[in-house]
């Protein structure tokens, strides 16, 4: 074999290598992204499962989840650029829509399909009717958030008026309203878990009706991005979104007490069995949601939800700030 024919020979086969090495290592290139949650929740069960059983690192992503306390700290974050993705009421978005942004903000996949509050009564009730709310001293959520405006909505459908039925405290910050039930102020208390659970256990009360339930499906919680990140990054967003996928059906398909075994490292400082009640009683009312899609009929329950709170405009098309082409992928191709 002459020179010329092994100089060939050698490039090829330093070529090839390469071109192998660049293959194996295109795959297996890490992406980080962060993650801002309005809150730390059982609620969002499904998100901690995703973390926890690595399904965001099968799908080649480096999550980063920080908590930042309320909606608008939140959404300030994400137009910010501090964290890439939201999990936050959708309303956000449609608050942020309204404003008239340059670069809106798109609900990508949805984690909880129904309101996570539950009414809280000072005295135990086995015969409650929502009839005895009137005349009450009722401490409920930030006016303009999600848990208040579907608590007005369910309490207007019970025919209870909030302006003249009944004492209602709406101004004190989301961190301090446990707090304040317990030190004695309020009748009834809008709570999400696992605080009900732990005052039931306290015996400070009990749980005598769900938000929930009585307010119907709709886009509760949301993970959101910036259209311009969604547009850059549309196989990191797929990725993020298989995953969630995949950590909603292992909780559709697992116990409370498994899954409550899934998110113990994010709540190390609760008793895992206030961990285990709570992850149930939302399991039972269907509040983790199957899949990520959006659909138009929760959707519209939403705006109705919203509209009848004053916050709402106009009413916002889902095509504007909701891209179901992610979710709709990830549940036709992960079963």
């Amino acid at each position: 074999m002459n020179l010329k024919k092994k100089l060939s020979l050698s490039l090829l086969m330093i070529v090839t290598c390469f071109a192998v090495l660049a293959g194996c290592g295109g795959d297996s290139a890490v992406v980080k992204v962060k993650i801002g949650e309005v809150t730390r929740s059982v609620f969002y069960a499904p998100e901690y499962v995703a973390l926890s059983q690595n399904f965001f690192k099968d799908e080649g992503l480096d999550v980063e989840l920080q908590t930042i306390p309320g909606g608008d700290k939140t959404m300030t974050a994400l137009l910010s650029g501090a964290i890439d993705v939201a999990l936050v009421g959708s309303e956000t978005s449609i608050y942020v829509y309204q404003q008239g942004a340059d670069d809106p903000v798109i609900n990508f996949a949805q984690l909880t399909q129904r309101d996570g509050t539950f009414l809280f009564a000072r005295t135990p009730d086995s015969a409650f009717t929502w009839d005895k709310v009137k005349g009450s001293t009722f401490l409920g959520q930030r006016q303009g958030g999600m848990p208040q405006m579907a608590g007005a909505f369910t309490l207007l459908n019970k025919g209870i008026d909030t302006a003249s039925d009944l004492t209602l405290i709406q101004n004190i910050d989301f961190a301090n309203i446990a707090g304040a039930f317990a030190s004695g102020t309020g009748d009834y208390v809008q709570l999400f878990e696992p605080q009900a659970s732990i005052f039931e256990s306290e015996g400070r009360g009990q749980v005598v009706a769900s938000f929930g339930v009585e307010s119907g499906y709709l886009p509760y919680t949301v993970f959101m991005s910036k259209e311009s990140y969604i547009s850059k990054n549309k196989d990191t967003v797929q990725k993020f979104t298989n995953a969630i996928q995949r950590a909603q059906l292992w909780v559709k398909d697992h116990s409370a007490e498994e899954i409550a075994d899934a998110v113990m490292p994010y709540f190390d400082k609760t008793d895992r069995n206030i961990v285990v009640s709570a992850i149930s009683r939302y399991k039972d009312q269907d509040t983790y949601a199957v899949n990520p899609v959006i659909d138009d009929k929760e959707w519209n329950n939403l705006l109705d939800v919203i509209n009848n709170a004053g916050e709402l405009k106009e009413r916002v098309p889902s095509g504007k700030i909701v891209d179901n082409t992610f979710a709709e992928k990830a549940e036709s191709s992960i079963k």
